[in-house]
């Protein structure tokens, strides 16, 4: 062992199927970055919002110097490279992001990959010394993005979270007085993500590409064939590497909607419904969901809709007893078309001017409550997107006309249940009585345990079986 260099090891270790893997140590340079110090950073994942990642990082000559440019398939490279060299930048690129974190030079990681690997590279990072900025949500599930948050803590990094409405000064105040009291109890705080998701079709098994490290991108995935609906983007519709819509667009609307619940972490108790309806595809997760949390006082009421709607709605609303706030920042009466300026309440966002110069304040400041979007925030937020998911894959399929029992006779529950219906019925011509709703487990959250209560079936959905050396460890030591 001690003639191998560390990256030989890994390769041995991956070729001999070693189960566990750890960076330990820090391989960072220890130096203090000034205010005039470029901050060294890799990028991982180069499509999709990696491209947002390498634009808005390779425009700050001034503080930041990319040095890697990191994705297992080298077709995304090319253009990359030319992106970001264009405005000065000359990284190395690599396919593996172990390579990367190697570099004691390096001070900071952008994780852009798909979801299943977001909490495992952070937590790499954070042990190999460097700080994150990573793509919500910051996890794939429960239990790995709880991990990310004490190794942050552990090795004293800077971890900021991709929910970039936190850095907006209008949501901060929105939430604020949401928060307050100003217009009494927050009855309902709503999240939606209404947008059009069509059919992804069918992909036959095939050998994948060249270019591709099929067992890279895989990571902590299960060993599974490779078919192309998997590389780019509609790895966002199984449940090995993405979490749905709720757990992509929608994980921002339910960051913004428990933003705005006073002092709300996770709820205690969860449901959701729905369906992948209006076609047949190779898709697994849902596109049309409505969740519903219990937040004390306060209901949180999530909806997905994936099919054509006239209602163009990524958005929130929070609900009072006498009316609610849009995004626009403005009170409405029920039933007024006007409303009224809310208060100004909050000025409280970090340093540094958008959400990636937060963060790269954040970096040179060493200070986590600089950060607009703290990766505890993330774990939160992305995890109440994992526990809709859990009770949606535990449900049982039924008739909607069994709503009211499902959703246990809950009136704002079944109301919007009832949209849900006429958005299917009447803007998608689904026939209702010959397709089935999923009616989702209702699960009891014991918060302080970040787990269910009485249910083993459940609590095993809030991590997976890691596929070596791609491992999550249990706990921190």
């Amino acid at each position: 062992m001690s003639h191998l260099s560390r990256r030989q090891f890994l390769q041995t270790s991956a070729a001999a199927g070693i189960t566990t893997f750890a960076i330990s140590g820090t391989k960072s340079s220890g130096n203090v970055l000034g205010a005039n110090d470029r901050v060294q950073v890799g990028i991982a994942g180069l499509n999709g919002r990696g491209k947002s990642h390498m634009g808005e990082l390779s425009g700050r000559k001034d503080d930041v110097e990319i040095a890697y440019l990191i994705d297992p398939d080298q077709r995304t490279w090319p253009s990359a490279l030319k992106s970001v060299s264009d405005k000065g930048h000359k990284p190395q690129t690599v396919a593996d992001i172990r390579t990367a974190l190697e570099d004691k030079n390096l001070d900071a990681v952008t994780v852009a990959t798909p979801n299943h690997w977001h909490a495992l590279i952070t937590i790499w990072a954070c042990q190999a010394g460097k700080d994150v900025y990573v793509e919500k949500p910051c996890s794939h599930n429960v239990h790995e993005g709880r991990i990310a948050v004490e190794m942050a803590r552990k090795h004293q990094r800077i971890v900021q979270h991709g929910t970039q409405s936190r850095s907006s000064g209008s949501w901060d105040n929105i939430t604020a007085v949401s928060r307050s009291g100003h217009y009494g109890q927050l009855k309902v705080a709503r999240g939606y993500c209404y947008k059009n998701r069509s059919s992804i079709g069918m992909k036959e098994i095939t050998t994948p590409p060249k270019e591709l490290d099929f067992n890279i991108w895989l990571g902590p995935a299960a060993e599974q064939p490779f078919h192309a609906n998997l590389v780019h983007y509609n790895w966002h519709w199984f449940w090995e590497t993405g979490n749905g819509d709720i757990g992509n667009q929608g994980v921002h609307q339910m960051d913004i909607a428990r933003w705005g619940i006073k002092d709300a972490t996770l709820p205690t108790s969860v449901v959701s419904v729905g369906g992948r309806f209006g076609y047949t595809d190779q898709g697994q997760t849902a596109n049309t969901q409505i969740s519903i949390m219990d937040f004390g006082p306060t209901q949180l009421i999530f909806e997905v809709r994936g099919l054509s709607t006239k209602d163009k709605l990524v958005t929130n609303r929070f609900e009072f007893e006498d009316g609610y706030i849009k995004e626009d920042g403005k009170f409405y009466k029920w039933g007024a078309d006007a409303g009224e300026t809310i208060p100004k309440l909050a000025n409280s966002r970090g340093p540094g001017g958008g959400h990636f110069g937060n963060f790269i304040a954040a970096v040179k400041s060493r200070r986590t409550e600089n950060l607009n979007a703290d990766i505890l925030e993330g774990h939160y937020s992305s995890s109440l997107c994992h526990l809709a998911n859990i009770s949606y894959r535990l449900g049982t399929e039924g008739s909607f006309a069994t709503k009211a029992d499902a959703l246990r006779g809950d009136k704002a529950a079944i109301a919007t249940f009832e949209k849900m219906e006429d958005h299917l019925a009447r803007e998608n011509k689904v026939e209702l009585a010959g397709v089935k709703c999923r009616f989702g487990r209702a699960l009891t959250v014991d918060v302080k345990a970040e787990s269910f209560t009485n249910d083993a079936e459940a609590n095993a959905l809030l991590t997976r079986n890691y596929r070596g050396p791609f491992v999550v460890p249990q706990k921190v030591s």
